[in-house]
């Protein structure tokens, strides 16, 4: 499982092509399994971390093995990847820690930039393929202002509070005479209220979203 984007994918690709390797798909997820099978990567004392180390851009992977599942963030921490532990005692992983309320799990942690965590039937371990805090970290922003649930927690804040922060900012740097603040649903829903919150112009629905079609755009 892959939630990022490789910007070396094409110069990746081509190499492996030159020498023989055969692509099923044009998703750059499936470069990283064929860097894997390399049999000059799979003879490394550490074959998951010598690959990421050929990887340039957003991921956070998760790969499943016969005995382990290892999850692997990029040394920039780019998209975010958290840890959770179910009532079971189980650890899970995710990009967002509301998918760890839907299954009952309680967040734990973020995976780091640059970490590697194990989860095996001796539990959770960790390592880094790079050296930890060698990288400034480069979070993308967008995360925080509109693909996550406003109830998730990464980048070491909750998205609510985040945006809410945003729209008390943005009320200071751009003031305006308004009767009232409505917000777009549902990810400038906490924006609007920060505003609001800030100017003190009253904080209404204008626009309501239904969550009976599935995605919506205006």
């Amino acid at each position: 499982a892959h939630n990022g984007n490789l910007i070396n994918a094409a110069l990746l690709r081509d190499e492996y092509e030159a020498h023989g390797s055969i692509f099923k798909s044009s998703s750059d997820t499936e470069i990283i399994t064929h860097l894997l099978s390399k049999p000059t990567h799979a003879s490394k004392p550490d074959p998951l971390a010598h690959v990421l180390n050929h990887l340039q851009g957003a991921y956070c992977l998760l790969f499943l093995f016969k005995d382990r599942i290892e999850a692997g963030r990029d040394p920039y921490g780019i998209r975010p990847l958290c840890i959770g532990r179910t009532e079971k005692d189980a650890y899970v992983a995710a990009s967002e820690s509301c998918a760890l309320d839907a299954i009952g799990a309680e967040f734990i942690r973020e995976v780091e930039p640059g970490e590697i965590v194990t989860i095996d039937k001796n539990g959770l371990s960790s390592r880094f393929f790079v050296e930890k805090g060698s990288i400034m970290p480069a979070h993308c922003l967008f995360e925080h202002i509109y693909f996550a649930k406003q109830s998730s927690f990464f980048f070491g804040e909750n998205v609510h509070e985040f945006r809410k922060k945003l729209g008390r900012q943005l009320a200071i740097e751009h003031p305006v005479d308004a009767d009232v603040v409505i917000p777009v649903p549902d990810s400038g829903t906490s924006a609007a209220l920060g505003y609001s919150q800030q100017s003190k112009i009253r904080f209404d629905m204008g626009m309501i979203k239904s969550h009976y079609i599935g995605r919506t755009f205006i």
